[in-house]
């Protein structure tokens, strides 16, 4: 049989049946599986789902195959143990060496460095992305602030206290110490660049603008290999981890046989976090 991803069905078909082997996924139980598979929309979501059911079957038919009792009933727990003791058995996972460890640490310097960290404070001017009259009405009202700002530093917190929409407003916009990921992708992007001081213009989020001071920035630094080094180690053993299982579920998959949705590279995912 053709195997169809599900995204690629036209609205309101019928998704082809899926089955590992003589085992067939119930629509049912993908849509319960879904709640699992977060995405930006919901064929996306029914799509990781299904794929997520097609590995844990066919990992759960090779520990019957293999004698594994418990993998036979039906019970989660029983399932999920049988499954880690079949990798545990069959997948052959390297240990990394030193010298690819060194490597990889220095191919790669900005993921084993201490982030640059900033201290800041913001006024946030509350408005809706879809909301195109407030969010005008507010980056003129931010551009005012940041105006009288340049003039009177002095009062952003009285400005925080009166026109901010963030909790913050209580420590006078304060936000304290962030690193990277601490705030919203398109903040955090922007804030990264800014120097010390009041920035010049309001900055965009999809919560409205923020009038943004930078009260003080610690550039981040690159940590030596041995400070580092089981970082790196880690970081190797899931990667040779994740090639491991990819082969594995798709030498299962030919020899079991699926039908209806095709594995791809990230199958494997939900079984590594």
């Amino acid at each position: 049989m053709q195997k169809i991803d599900i995204e690629m069905i036209p609205g309101g078909a019928t998704p082809p049946p899926v089955r590992v082997g003589e085992a067939t996924i119930e629509e049912a139980a993908i849509a319960e599986e879904m709640q699992f598979h977060p995405a930006d929309s919901a064929g996306t979501a029914q799509l990781k789902a299904a794929r997520a059911l097609v590995v844990r079957e066919l990992l759960r038919q090779r520990a019957a195959a293999l004698g594994m009792a418990e993998a036979a009933g039906e019970a989660v727990d029983e399932a999920d143990a049988a499954i880690a003791e079949l990798l545990e058995r069959e997948l052959d996972v390297p240990e990394p060496a030193e010298e690819d460890c060194r490597r990889f640490h220095a191919a790669h310097p900005e993921r084993f460095s201490e982030p640059t960290r900033l201290r800041v404070r913001h006024v946030l001017l509350a408005a809706a992305p879809d909301d195109a009259p407030a969010r005008d009405a507010g980056y003129r009202l931010g551009e005012k602030l940041v105006r009288e700002l340049q003039a009177v530093p002095e009062r952003f917190t009285e400005f925080a206290q009166r026109h901010s929409a963030c909790p913050s407003k209580e420590e006078g916009g304060d936000l304290g110490w962030l690193a990277p990921g601490q705030t919203v992708a398109e903040l955090d992007r922007a804030l990264q660049h800014l120097p010390e001081g009041l920035h010049d213009r309001p900055l965009a989020s999809r919560y409205g603008w923020h009038v943004v001071s930078i009260e003080a920035r610690v550039e981040g630094r690159e940590l030596p290999y041995e400070q580092v080094a089981e970082h790196v180690r880690h970081s190797l053993r899931e990667q040779a981890t994740r090639r491991a299982l990819r082969h594995y579920l798709l030498a299962l998959e030919a020899e079991i046989g699926v039908e209806g949705i095709a594995l791809d590279d990230d199958s494997a995912s939900a079984l590594m976090q």
